[in-house]
């Protein structure tokens, strides 16, 4: 059976963060490994998978995000953790966003397709 190569890496800066999540759920979930980051349901789910689960995402998040979410144990709450960190960065990038957006002024650039 051919190893699956997985390029993937989540940034720190968040700047691929929708993609990255897209890529992290579908391979999980190619591995049968999805419930482990899911909420949790009646079947218990092994102490394999979980680990199996930590390995991958870990080894896919950028070194620094690696240090700072060092002590989770556990993929579910790593995944939140994640999810938490990737709300904080829309929370201090999208509001610049949208305001130079209202305030892009055609002037600033030479022409205008």
């Amino acid at each position: 059976m051919p190893r699956l190569k997985v390029v993937l890496s989540k940034e720190a800066s968040g700047r691929n963060n929708l993609k990255w999540v897209q890529d992290v759920k579908l391979h999980l979930t190619a591995k049968n490994l999805r419930p482990t980051i899911e909420e949790e349901i009646d079947n218990p789910i092994g102490e394999a998978k979980k680990v199996t689960a930590m390995i991958f995402i870990r080894r896919y998040i950028h070194d620094a995000l690696q240090t700072e979410y060092l002590a989770e144990e556990d993929p579910r709450a790593l995944w939140v953790a994640l999810a938490d960190h990737l709300d904080h960065q829309n929370d201090i990038f999208l509001p610049k966003a949208r305001h130079d957006r209202q305030h892009l002024c055609f002037q600033d650039f030479k022409s205008v397709n």
